[in-house]
């Protein structure tokens, strides 16, 4: 599986430009799967559900499954949150997942940057970012910069990182 990430500070649009990016590239025939990094405590179970108190009598992984979906929580406890890689191990094939977050991570990615958040560049010390999505000129980005609303020309971006030069326009 190809992987490319959406990388910046918080706030600066990354699950916008996610939201708006997925069907640009299922629309170009690519099969696309998402991992999200968050920062905070979440939970995607509801206290009083079976699966909840699964989890919270011990259990190390809990499986939901219906005639929709399935889903699998998994618990931590005391041990380091998992790594990019690993997390991508899980998941079943598809011709590209994009990464939300994980900036720090060493695969190839597009920073997605605001000029009014007043934080420096990522790129500016990362060699995997490719390109910047911005919403204001930056005339010395060590990498191109494409118009944060130019959801065509960053699909390009992605795509053609990814070796899939003939999704790209």
């Amino acid at each position: 599986m190809r992987v490319f990430g959406l990388a910046g500070w918080s706030g600066s649009g990354k699950t916008t430009l996610m939201i708006r990016l997925l069907p640009v590239l299922t629309g170009r025939g690519l099969s696309v799967s998402t991992v999200k990094h968050a920062h905070h405590a979440f939970d995607v179970d509801k206290p009083g559900k079976d699966s909840y108190r699964h989890r919270e009598a011990g259990a190390h992984e809990v499986m939901v499954s219906s005639a929709n979906r399935w889903a699998l929580m998994h618990e931590n406890r005391d041990t380091p949150e998992a790594g990019l890689d690993d997390l991508l191990s899980h998941m079943s094939p598809v011709d590209l997942v994009l990464v939300e977050g994980f900036k720090h991570e060493a695969h190839a990615k597009l920073e997605v940057y605001r000029g009014a958040l007043g934080k420096p560049l990522l790129a500016a010390g990362d060699p995997h970012v490719k390109a910047i999505a911005s919403d204001m000129p930056l005339p010395n980005a060590p990498v191109p910069v494409v118009d944060l609303d130019d959801v065509a020309a960053i699909a390009d971006i992605v795509l053609r990182a990814c070796g899939f030069e003939d999704a790209a326009a």
